[in-house]
């Protein structure tokens, strides 16, 4: 069935929606997990132009991939965690889905409605319509 799922998070509560939710796909599927996060500060997406030192920011954002990959392999799910900067989100998301040969994307979603998601721009929206590879989107409950 899935092979590689990617997983994109966003170091919200919103993101133990989708890992709760296929931790038992995971297990049924044998697939392996690639968990994203893609740091969108400032100093993220110049840090490589700038030969800028590693942000408290970016520091954290690594070491909250790390403690999510942690928690699946210690339950015995392949796991691996990639930091992207330096793009779009969306746009990292669909380069690493394609790089690492990932069959399905599973991602939850904030449920903002139409006005939010036009002012804000959606993820979830470039993703469905830029992508073949199927996505799985999960809502997350509102906090």
């Amino acid at each position: 069935m899935y092979k590689k799922i990617l997983v994109p998070l966003d170091n919200s509560p919103t993101d133990q929606a989708i890992l709760s939710h296929i931790r038992p796909l995971v297990k049924l599927t044998g697939a392996e997990v690639v968990l994203v996060h893609v740091a969108d500060g400032f100093a993220a997406r110049l840090q490589n132009q700038l030969n800028l030192a590693d942000s408290q920011e970016i520091k954290d954002d690594q070491a909250y991939l790390n403690q999510q990959r942690d928690a699946l392999t210690g339950q015995g799910i392949k796991a691996r965690a990639i930091l992207a900067q330096g793009k779009e989100t969306a746009e990292s998301i669909l380069t690493i889905a394609k790089q690492e040969h990932c069959d399905l994307i599973a991602m939850a979603t904030h449920g903002h409605t139409f006005v939010k998601d036009v002012l804000l721009g959606s993820v979830a929206d470039h993703l469905r319509h830029h992508t073949n590879i199927p996505i799985l989107m999960i809502r997350a409950s509102a906090q």
